[in-house]
């Protein structure tokens, strides 16, 4: 298996197509972009029909086999994409792994698509098995540190120059969320005056970004205070935010504190757990207030809910996605309505 990093990917697809990609890591937008660089070259290279397959916990992974050596009515050669949201496709899943990438078909490229593997999982039979002919994008996050050095790169793509303060202020302003930066980024190429990005302009920007935004309902509930929080969801939807954008924010921060929670169950201190989760200084005020109120097993609670979600906006459940999204800030916020009795009701019912 060829290992790449996402700025690697480009340069790979153009020499050539692998039959297997494997995307791995907990950064959307980096995945999304990755994921989106290989459609766009297969297409290129003939693959003009796309199958989206959730493995969940009821998939027939028969199926899955069954698409791959199933000949198209509509074109000659196919992308098969298959998501494994919890990053274990169980031993049926890889059983069926493993057969597809015994002998892929010509015709199909299979892109799969999981958050970050732990080293189980990369000493897994199934994972063995794919290593042979796939080529593996692993995703890590930005690291405070080499944020600024991210942002920076991205301007230049953009065709763009900014000096070190503004893309300072930029990094301090995105705190990690890298879709908030590309967002900011596309803002700053209708301001730009002859590609140059200064601190001001920053600034100005930040003035004039949506009255309610997501960074700010995400402190509110970290402080505790789900009446402001309420309103700031209420505010975004109103404005027209995208849910998924809210829901990944959320599950962020819930991802983040339970992996503090955990460490700290582990008998490190809260300031190196926080550091090794990448927890910016002047937050550790507000994750520690979060963490007085929030035990382990109810953040373990609030990402089940949010991968509830996640299946609400994609269509996969029924049930209305900004009541849910109500619903986890309220819960993050301290005013606790989940139980596991209740989030099984609540998943089997919708």
């Amino acid at each position: 298996m060829a290992k790449l990093r996402p700025d690697q990917l480009n340069g790979a697809l153009r020499k050539q197509l692998a039959p297997v990609y494997l995307i791995s890591g907990d950064e959307p937008l980096l995945v999304q972009e990755s994921c989106d660089l290989i459609r766009q070259a297969a297409r290129k290279a003939g693959f003009t029909e796309r199958e989206l397959h959730h493995a969940e916990a009821s998939f027939d992974w028969d199926e899955l086999l069954t698409s791959a050596n199933s000949l198209s009515l509509f074109a000659d050669r196919k992308i098969l994409e298959l998501r494994i949201d919890n990053g274990k496709p169980g031993d049926k899943g890889g059983k069926a792994l493993t057969r597809y990438c015994e002998n892929p078909p010509e015709d199909t490229l299979l892109l799969i698509v999981m958050p970050k593997l732990d080293g189980s999982s990369q000493r897994s039979k199934w994972f063995k098995a794919v290593d042979k002919v796939a080529t593996f994008v692993q995703i890590w996050p930005i690291a405070p540190p080499q944020l600024p050095r991210w942002i920076d790169q991205r301007i230049q793509l953009a065709g763009m120059t900014a000096s070190h303060d503004a893309i300072e202020m930029l990094a301090a302003r995105i705190e990690g969320n890298l879709l908030a930066a590309a967002q900011e980024i596309e803002k700053l190429k209708l301001l730009a005056v002859d590609g140059q990005v200064t601190a001001e302009m920053i600034a100005g920007s930040v003035a004039d970004s949506a009255r309610y935004d997501v960074f700010n309902l995400i402190d509110k509930a970290l402080h505790g205070d789900a009446r402001s929080a309420v309103r700031t969801l209420q505010g975004l939807k109103g404005e027209g935010t995208d849910a998924t954008v809210i829901l990944w924010a959320l599950a962020r921060e819930i991802r983040t504190l339970s992996q503090i929670a955990h460490a700290m169950q582990q008998g490190q201190p809260l300031d190196r757990a926080a550091k090794s989760a990448g927890v910016w200084d002047k937050r550790k005020a507000l994750v520690a207030n979060a963490l007085r109120r929030l035990k382990l097993t109810q953040l373990q609670m609030l990402l089940r809910k949010a991968n509830g979600i996640d299946k609400a906006i994609k269509g996969l459940r029924r049930a209305d996605a900004w009541d849910e999204l109500m619903d986890l800030t309220l819960n993050l916020s301290g005013t606790f309505s989940l139980s596991p009795q209740v989030q099984k009701l609540s998943l089997a019912i919708s």
